[in-house]
């Protein structure tokens, strides 16, 4: 808690500029026109400019080193965003207001697929956004905005092109828009294509000191009694056969194959701007999961104590199963060093290759009508139907297929001022069908329907707003196996808060929520189907054996918000505390059992707090010949714990840093600092993870030309002292940490 009361100063690597904040960005995820600046819960955006320069091929990534925002990576290829400490089910990806409807909260290997390199802007509402996005929001919102259906009119024809390249992972990136306009109507059709290598690291991928010290944890060290585990220690014999997935300088099989393809149009009614539009999206992603972590298990997304757990047996398993084939693969293999432990040696290394294959169609309708009638200011219509799918490869052979079609429809409407208020109401409905199917299929076809109704009113009085918010929302899950049955629920969430402009440049405010969430399919109906031990599946890609629980009831969360703002025309500051108390918080537990070396684990609930504090800041230092010179503080801390089970674990560091920038009309350049303390807060059977400083730099030049065309030159040299960084949050961080020193460039024409 100390260090919770200590943090003054904090950073991010790209944070918003004191330029951009001046403009008020008006928020696309809040039906009410709210800015940024008149709301209690922290609100992150970064818009499309920024973006230019920031984006990553993640959405995890891109966010990372936002206040309150991380990462959690399965490998390069898989980045999910982590809110206060919150992921999986309980922080929701949306794209342009309705979720992304992948398959991301279910497991960690699973990847989100919006794709941050076509968004316009990113939205974050950090805190529970229950009220307009249902019991998934608990934890807080990532919506992800693009033009695909045009939002305002098109005057001839306009786009961009980019080219971008990234050393350490190898990235080849092209991205491509292009919108025209005629009369009424308004086009859109952009794409990207992406390719990378596997991942380049400073030193080896699999940290085996880390993993004896979880063998020892839990009582499985007694084989490896007299060996080294030393990270440093990986020449000659002494662990070639221990080390066979191990690599140094790159993670194995972690390149990625990615094809993104949207069209769109919109026709425009009037000129106060309503519209109406349609468009269509397809997604191809292809990736590797990292040697070793298929094979030794590991956690769940929920942010429980899990997974480590196992990872100690399954390596202490592991290691022998391994070998015993490879005694038996040929005479070439015999007096081999190993040195390189190539990723793909040996025909049984090949069989233990998990990839994933994902495919997503989506299509999306919009209208958005502007005063339609007397004291309604406006309509907003959403109607998404999407198609996913992604298989799970292990070699050449498909171990799982993932399905989901999902309908989602969201309908609302804005009143202006009535009786000294305004606000919004708002009928959300989703219908979903989901199935893991083929051998190794876990999760049996269930169809789920949720239907939430919402009501947000607003009261301004002189210098105070308040905000009152009620939703009751009924959510059903049914299974088409004849082990559980129908499971419905319903749930209510409420918040109020009132916001006080005591200055012209300060205010403070304070938020309180009352916020639901039912179980999810996966909670529930994991290996339901199995009738006796024997018949519980292995999920192939996490390596451990998930079993639901059709009795878990709703999972409640209080929440309390104190917020403090300063602002004046070029500089701002942000301070936020929070504290959020879960009952029946839904976290999956390691039983303790086994079948063929492979841990079971069972869907449980207890109760848990969530409390830190989040700080935010850009300081306009001085004009500096023809530029501005700024610099830019943040950062954040969490704790969370269980009633009775410990720490919660792969929760984010204490981290600060800064940011210098100076930026002119067509030159710009910055450097920045980020701290990450020690993670020794990890939680029960889980490692420690080491703090890092990360140093980055970059600048761009803008070139301008005749009619607003325009070329913008960017580069970065990231992770300059080339850090080893293992990310807490992550549940690879003992099998692939993060990207060594790297230089990334890349350049963009826009007309």
């Amino acid at each position: 808690m100390k260090r919770l009361l200590c943090l003054a100063v904090a950073a991010a690597s790209i944070p918003v500029s004191a330029e951009d904040r001046t403009l008020e960005h008006v928020l696309v995820s809040v039906p009410i026109h709210k800015q940024e600046a008149n709301s209690v819960l922290p609100v992150t955006v970064i818009t499309d400019e920024e973006l230019q320069r920031s984006v990553a091929t993640t959405i995890g990534e891109t966010l990372e080193n936002r206040a309150g925002l991380a990462n959690s990576s399965f490998g390069p290829g898989v980045g999910r965003p982590v809110i206060r400490g919150q992921q999986g089910p309980r922080a929701i990806t949306l794209q342009n207001n309705t979720s992304s409807a992948d398959v991301s909260s279910f497991s960690p290997d699973h990847a989100v697929t919006v794709e941050p390199l076509l968004a316009k802007s990113i939205e974050v509402l950090r805190g529970p956004s229950t009220l307009l996005y249902g019991g998934g929001a608990i934890g807080g919102i990532v919506n992800v905005i693009d033009n695909r259906i045009p939002r305002e009119r098109v005057e001839g024809v306009e786009g961009a092109a980019e080219y971008r390249y990234d050393y350490a992972p190898d990235l080849n990136s092209g991205v491509g828009v292009l919108e025209a306009g005629f009369g009424n109507l308004a086009f859109h059709l952009s794409g990207t294509s992406r390719s990378t290598s596997d991942l380049r690291i400073p030193d080896w991928a699999i940290d085996e000191a880390a993993l004896a010290e979880q063998e020892k944890m839990m009582g499985h060290d007694e084989e490896h009694e007299g060996e080294d585990h030393e990270g440093e220690e990986h020449e000659g014999e002494e662990h070639g056969e221990e080390e066979i997935n191990n690599s140094k300088g790159k993670i194995a099989n972690t390149d990625t194959d990615t094809d993104v393809i949207t069209a769109g149009f919109s026709f425009h009614f009037d000129d106060k701007g309503s519209y109406a539009g349609f468009a269509v999206n397809n997604l191809n992603n292809k990736y590797g999961i990292p040697p070793g972590s298929h094979e030794h298990g590991h956690e769940d997304e929920h942010g429980e104590h899990e997974g480590e757990e196992h990872e100690g047996e399954e390596h202490e398993g592991e290691e022998h199963e391994e070998h015993e084939g490879e005694e038996h693969e040929g005479e070439e293999h015999e007096g081999e060093e190993h040195e390189e432990h190539e990723e793909h040696e040996g025909e049984e290394e090949e069989e233990e290759i998990v990839r994933i294959d994902m495919d997503q169609t989506r299509y999306d309708a919009m209208v958005h009508l502007v005063e339609p009638m007397d004291s309604i200011e406006v309509v907003r219509g959403f109607l998404t139907y999407t198609d996913y799918e992604h298989k799970e490869l292990e070699g050449s052979e498909v171990g799982t297929r993932f399905k989901r079609d999902t309908w989602e429809g969201r309908l609302e409407v804005v009143h202006s001022a009535l009786l000294g208020t305004e606000g919004v109401v708002g009928l959300q409905a989703k219908s979903d069908e989901f199935e893991a199917v083929g051998e190794e299929g876990f999760i049996p076809k269930t169809d789920s329907t949720e239907l939430g109704l919402f009501l947000i009113e607003d009261f301004h009085r002189n210098e105070w707003t308040y905000e009152v918010g009620l939703r009751g929302e009924y959510v059903e899950r049914d299974p088409t196996t004849n082990a559980a049955s129908k499971e419905d629920f319903t749930n209510w969430s409420a918040t109020f808060s009132a916001l006080w402009q005591f200055d012209d440049n300060w205010q403070t405010g304070v938020a309180l929520a009352r916020s639901a969430r039912a179980p999810s399919t996966e909670e529930l109906f994991s290996n339901v189907d199995a009738m006796d031990p024997e018949e519980l599946v292995t999920h192939a890609a996490t390596g451990i054996i998930e079993v639901g629980d059709p009795d878990l009831d709703n999972e409640t969360s209080l929440n309390a918000d104190l917020a403090l703002q300063w602002h004046s025309a070029n500089s701002w500051a942000e301070l936020s505390l929070f504290y959020n108390q879960f009952d029946d918080y839904i976290f999956l537990r390691n039983t303790g059992e086994e079948i063929d070396e492979t841990a079971i684990y069972d869907y449980l609930q207890e109760d848990a707090k969530f409390y830190g504090v989040e700080f935010e800041s850009s300081f306009h230092l001085t004009d500096l010949g023809p530029g501005a010179l700024a610099l830019d503080l943040r950062g954040d801390a969490i704790r969370g714990d269980f009633d009775d089970s410990g720490d919660v674990p792969r929760l984010p560091p204490v981290r600060v840093g800064a940011r210098l920038s100076w930026t002119g009309d067509a030159f710009g350049t910055w450097v920045s600092v980020l701290n990450a303390g020690d993670q020794d807060r990890p939680g029960d059977f889980e490692t420690e993870t080491d703090g890092y400083t990360r140093w980055d730099i970059g600048a761009d030049y803008r070139f301008t030309f005749a009619h607003e065309r325009e070329l913008l030159v960017f580069m970065k040299w990231k992770n300059i002292t080339d850090e080893e960084i293992r990310l807490s949050t992550s549940f690879l961080r003992n099998y692939a940490p993060e990207a060594g020193q790297s230089v990334a460039a890349g350049i963009r024409f826009s007309f």
